[in-house]
């Protein structure tokens, strides 16, 4: 006969009976296989908000166990007193096989049982041949400690007679340590229930759903692995005419999803909690001061720290005092605070904008007060801490040029007019910033604090940079210098980066405007601004360089890059081949140690890379750097930099015989605002060209229109002229071009190494031999340290005659061979496979082993002491450069490359 509860109800059979296992169903055969093993101990806690999926793993675990005696199943309800608790215990415990003394009794009152009762219970499991193993659905539930405490009693005094599996929102009332101590007890927790990318393709391949990779991501991105929040947007994509539209537009608030949020998770809990959530959700991230100062109340720490306890889409962030909310459950909050309290919400963002101004936390103050429509406030914010160079570049640049979209044109006050130039800027709209600082202009007066002035001037820096105003540039550059005496120490101590951005910007127009040892010196300056002298730069792997480095302050990371950016171009043209690629991947390591994505990356550092790998014939690198830097949104920041970067791509089309493309490019180039050098480097390219494709007139014609003299124009007026069979007017026009040896400091190797080929080419033509080896070698020797090939290439058969004549020589430049092991480690692997992008920092491959060992993502991060959002970076950066999407590729890729 069925035994009765102690109400004399009674027993609910569903309560004994797992839920059935969903038709389409994720099969999780590690978390499987952790709950078997877990179930062989006394304890296994599986522990996750609501819809996490904790309930559908156990159910799918208990039907698919095969043992003699399978897991019995209770689910435990929020009315069951301890008394109807053990009651339910023992039916579960009865209806799974499992028999006990008739001493062991039933409980008769439903509000608590003794512990003589607990002490039969526990000796009668002992006793009993097989271990019983039970789960406790929803424990989370048994909200009474006398429920857990004497579930912990039976536990340790049934000697392995029972076995416990609880699933819980929240941690049980159970002393967690001890069993952790004992290592006796397994813990699933939020982040091992998470879907992982390969768990939500799965799922909705279940839902025959056809999402592509980047849809997948999204997806992940706005759930966070959510298990119910995935699976209702796949039954919501299954309803949608179009899933992928669906994914892009996809708003929590009008889906289902907002009424299983609204009803799990915020309607379970106190008027207080609920006025709490509404307040807070406004905030990206929520500290117990700020939440205070949300509700006027003092509850907030306390607050926090149950919601999180109790798994209700609030965690704590890395260990610190902050929280932050499940973005999908902020998302429905504040689309409910807007129903309930209509008005509410700019309120409450101005509030936290200032307590955020408050205590120092810049870029949440000023995405705050743009959210209230306090454009002042956030604007003033920006030029009063000399953080206009934030929108500029740099991880916020996009978030906080986005804030600013909704500010009117006609806000008054310097300080919109001046975030409205910077925007404009950022944007590379010229006359958009032009007509902003015009009205910051009109708004300034005497009373303007430096500060303002000062952003005034920086922004007219980079206004003229990009008009290729070199005197312009100098004078604002001027003006800020003089205005930084003016303002506190204290606030130039804690904005480094300011004086490191101006340098870089100024270096960067000396050298759009062709003064080469000005700009070096500048962006070298620029370079020492962001750090202590002597040390070394991320990511150089040359102690003992010029640069300063590892203990930058991260502040300065961006205009670091910009810096070395430029610094590298300058090195190039100089002809330093080999300094222009460290300062190019010196640049490139600041901006992966920063996870600056590339997108938000200049450009300049791939350009510097294409424009070495072109003059060393190493085309297919040549043409993966100059695809990488097009693009970069940054890459032309001025028009002398888009000079340098079609003349680069000019090049490497006409070295890839698509003459056509190449004079396309050059010709692309807007030349009204250069200066005459730049327009000389273009000239030379051009003609180049036009000696690529054999009309050596053409050649000459765009040489002689050039307005600015130099010896690369005289090299360039030599190779045509040498085409043409005039050898006597070539040799005339190297006159002025020093030889190997005099006055060597002063010119770019790589012109003097061309005219030494010249000379050798017009001794032979005049039959002296003699004097052609002796310039051949000279040229040689020049280009060797750089591993210039691509001007001896350029020669055509004539090099390879002479090499033929004098073999010696020719086993002596191996190096000029292509296919030589210099060029080869750098090409594509012969089975197909693209070659390593970059190289993987340090870091990037602890990070790869971890996700070799089969780590999750939280478990890496706990590791290595990082977030869990900087490991998701990092493996991001992998994938990037390894050529693949996912963490499994990206470990076999590394072993085949040996990496690991």
């Amino acid at each position: 006969m069925a035994h009765r509860a102690p109400t004399g109800d009674p027993m609910l059979t569903a309560r004994f009976t797992p839920p059935a296992v969903p038709e389409l169903l994720v099969h999780r055969p590690e978390l499987l296989g952790r709950l078997a093993a877990g179930a062989r101990g006394p304890l296994t806690l599986v522990n996750g908000p609501a819809g996490s999926g904790k309930t559908v793993l156990a159910a799918h675990w208990a039907a698919d166990r095969r043992a003699p005696r399978p897991p019995m199943w209770l689910t435990v309800e929020p009315d069951d007193a301890p008394g109807a608790f053990w009651a339910y215990v023992l039916e579960a415990l009865h209806r799974g096989g499992v028999t006990l003394p008739p001493e062991v009794g039933m409980p008769t009152r439903a509000e608590g049982v003794t512990r003589s009762f607990l002490v039969r219970l526990a000796d009668g499991l002992a006793a009993s041949p097989q271990p019983a193993v039970l789960v406790l659905d929803q424990f989370d539930t048994a909200r009474p400690p006398a429920t857990a405490e004497g579930l912990d009693f039976v536990l340790r005094h049934a000697a392995g007679g029972l076995r416990i599996v609880l699933t819980s929102r929240s941690d049980p009332l159970l002393p967690l340590h001890r069993y952790r101590a004992a290592g006796e007890i397994v813990e699933i927790r939020h982040a091992d229930l998470r879907f992982t990318h390969e768990d939500a393709e799965a799922l909705l391949g279940e839902h025959r759903l056809d999402i592509s990779q980047p849809g997948i991501r999204r997806l992940m991105e706005r759930t966070e692995g959510w298990a119910a929040g995935v699976r209702l947007c796949a039954l919501a994509m299954q309803r949608s005419a179009d899933p992928e539209a669906f994914l892009r537009q996809f708003a929590a608030d009008r889906t289902t999803i907002a009424g299983y949020l609204l009803t799990e998770v915020l309607d379970a809990q106190p008027p207080p909690t609920q006025d709490l959530l509404l307040r807070v959700c406004v905030t990206d991230r929520i500290h117990p001061d700020l939440a205070d100062a949300l509700t006027g109340r003092d509850d907030g720490a306390r607050t926090l720290a149950g919601l999180a306890r109790d798994n209700a889409f609030l965690e704590q962030v890395d260990a610190s005092a902050w929280y932050r909310l499940h973005p999908l459950f902020a998302e429905v909050l504040r689309a409910h605070l807007r129903q309930r309290c209509p008005g509410l919400e700019p309120r409450l963002h101005g509030r936290a904008a200032r307590w955020l101004a408050r205590t120092g936390r810049l870029t949440e103050a000023v995405l705050q007060g743009a959210a209230a429509g306090d454009w002042p406030f956030a604007a003033g914010q920006l030029v009063d801490n000399l953080a206009l160079g934030r929108l500029l570049t740099g991880l916020e640049a996009d978030r906080l040029g986005r804030a600013f979209d909704g500010m009117p044109p006609g806000t008054t006050g310097a300080a919109p007019a001046l975030v409205a130039a910077a925007c404009r800027t950022a944007a590379q709209d010229p006359a958009g910033c032009e007509d902003a600082l015009r009205r910051a202009d009109a708004a300034l007066t005497d009373s303007s604090g430096p500060a303002t002035r000062l952003g005034r001037a920086f922004l007219g820096v980079l206004a003229g940079r990009a008009a290729g105003d070199l005197t312009a540039t100098e004078r604002a550059a001027e003006d800020a210098d003089r205005l930084l005496g003016e303002l506190p120490p204290a606030l130039l101590a804690a904005r480094p980066e300011f004086r490191a951005l101006l340098s870089a910007h100024l270096g960067a127009a000396e050298l759009g405007a062709g003064h080469l040892e000005r700009a070096g010196a500048t962006l070298t300056a620029a370079v020492a601004a962001c750090g202590p002298p002597g040390a070394q730069h991320p990511g150089t792997e040359h102690p003992g360089t010029e640069h300063p480095g590892t203990a930058y302050d991260p502040s300065t990371e961006h205009p670091l890059c910009e810096a070395l950016g430029s610094l590298a171009l300058v090195e190039l043209l100089r002809g330093r081949l080999r300094r222009a690629a460290e300062h190019a991947r010196a640049c490139l390591a600041v901006a992966e140690r920063s996870a600056l994505p590339p997108e938000r990356r200049a450009g300049v550092d791939h350009l510097v890379l294409a424009g070495v790998a072109v003059e060393q014939d190493d085309l297919p690198a040549a043409r993966h750097h100059l695809d990488l830097a097009a693009a970069a949104a940054g890459v032309r920041p001025d028009p002398a930099t888009a000079v340098r970067a079609a003349v680069i791509g000019a090049r490497i089309a006409l070295a890839e015989g698509d003459a056509d493309a190449a004079l396309a490019a050059l010709r692309a180039v807007a030349v009204a605002r250069l200066s005459d050098r730049v327009v000389a480097e273009l000239a030379v390219a051009e003609s180049a060209v036009h000696l690529g494709r054999g009309d050596a007139e053409a050649a000459l014609r765009v040489l002689d229109a050039a307005a600015a003299d130099g010896p690369e124009r005289a090299v360039a007026r030599a190779r045509a002229l040498l085409a043409l069979g005039r050898g006597a007017c070539a040799a005339q026009a190297l006159e002025g071009v020093p030889a190997a040896g005099d006055d060597g400091d002063a010119l770019a190797t790589p012109v003097r190494a061309h005219a030494s080929l010249l000379r050798a080419q017009l001794a032979e033509a005049a039959g002296d031999a003699e004097e052609a080896r002796r310039r051949l070698a000279e040229a040689l020797a020049l280009a060797r340290p750089e591993e210039l090939r691509r001007m001896f290439v350029e020669t055509g058969p004539w090099m390879r005659r002479v090499l033929d004549r004098d073999p010696a020589s020719a086993r002596l430049h191996g190096w000029l061979t292509p296919g030589a092991p210099a060029r080869t480690a750098r090409a594509a692997r012969a089975d197909g496979q693209p070659p390593v992008v970059e190289p993987l920092s340090a870091r990037e491959v602890e990070v790869l082993r971890k996700a070799a060992e089969m780590l999750s993502t939280e478990e890496m991060a706990a590791e290595l002491f990082v977030s869990a959002n900087t490991v998701k970076t990092h493996l991001k950066s992998i994938y990037r450069k390894l050529c693949v999407t996912r963490r499994s590729d990206a470990v076999h890729r590394a072993q085949d490359l040996g990496m690991l």
